[in-house]
């Protein structure tokens, strides 16, 4: 499963990659306006596509990407050359997995239009040879027409986290689906801020007798954490082998030097921050966060403890 930081970070280095080749000689500064990044993220992200390749890894095999002094270079591997001819088994396959995307409304036009003329090629001008119709989890219809309709929405939802149930007045703004899930997010009025709210995390729905109009600008779907007032908070040191952790999980940046990454973390629970500096080893550790090093400790002794017993 692709973490949202992830999939963002690829979708600028595909956007990245074919601007540069057509701008040969585009300086970083100009790459870095355009894309939104600092030197040190595009050498690293240039540093990713430099091992991308097909098997062989040979010359002619890999992407060559790098920084000359004040130039962004990238150049195709040799298989690039040639356009890719799918056969037809990989041309329905790809036609079906597009057709799905589109099919839950959340398709940029681009995609639909590539479908469209796809589907031309692979099955023609009859729309019902190949039909996708992926069956909508419930509530999905519900909250979709409510936020077309700028309906406020009474939920009962139970958090993932805590396993807390609580009743919710939210103004739906989307609903969407990724990661494998179906998700709505708008503003919910018991935390008095944007939340995000897995679908199938929601036991009822009722439609409340009252409209909002207040809707941001942007209501591109995405997911990601918004911390609480009440939520705990740490600093954590990464070292080079678990910087992912700012990749994957919605960290706040504090510093980056020489002896690792900085990072703050917030979570519901504190047991979250344990289990993932257990995880990370001598890779990361504890900076700040009384609550999250109580909690560190007693996990370490309960795991000891379990250990000791099977031995």
């Amino acid at each position: 499963m692709t973490s949202p930081k992830t999939a963002k970070r690829l979708n600028r280095i595909l956007a990245m990659i074919p601007w540069v080749i057509a701008n040969s000689g585009a300086s970083v500064t100009d790459v870095c306006e355009r894309f939104g990044y600092t030197r040190r993220e595009l050498a690293a992200d240039l540093d990713l596509v430099f091992v991308c390749g097909l098997p062989g890894y040979g010359p002619g095999d890999l992407m060559v990407a790098y920084i000359d002094e004040d130039e962004v270079v990238v150049e195709l591997a040799d298989y690039f050359a040639n356009p890719i001819r799918l056969t037809p088994p990989e041309a329905l396959s790809l036609l079906a997995a597009g057709m799905a995307l589109v099919s839950t409304g959340q398709a940029p036009p681009a995609l639909s239009s590539a479908v469209t003329k796809l589907q031309e090629v692979v099955v023609g001008t009859d729309t019902e040879t190949l039909v996708v119709d992926l069956a909508e989890p419930p509530f999905v219809g519900e909250l979709r027409r409510a936020a077309t309709d700028r309906r406020v929405v009474r939920i009962v939802h139970t958090a993932i986290a805590s396993g807390q149930t609580s009743k919710r007045d939210i103004e739906p703004w989307s609903v969407f689906a990724t990661l494998g899930n179906w998700y709505v997010r708008g503003y919910c009025r018991l935390a008095g801020a944007e939340r995000v709210f897995r679908i199938d995390r929601i036991r009822e729905v009722e439609l409340a007798d009252e409209l909002f109009t207040n809707v941001p600008e942007s209501t591109e779907p995405e997911i990601g954490y918004t911390p609480g007032a009440e939520d705990v908070r740490a600093t954590i040191l990464l070292r080079e082998e678990s910087r992912w952790v700012a990749d994957y999980f919605p960290v706040e940046i504090v510093a980056d030097d020489p002896e690792g990454l900085l990072v703050r973390f917030s979570a519901s629970d504190p047991l979250v921050i344990a289990r993932l500096l257990l995880r990370l080893g001598r890779s990361g550790s504890l900076v700040e966060g009384e609550a999250v090093e109580e909690t560190l400790l007693d996990l370490r002794d309960r795991v000891l403890a379990r250990y000791r017993d099977q031995g």
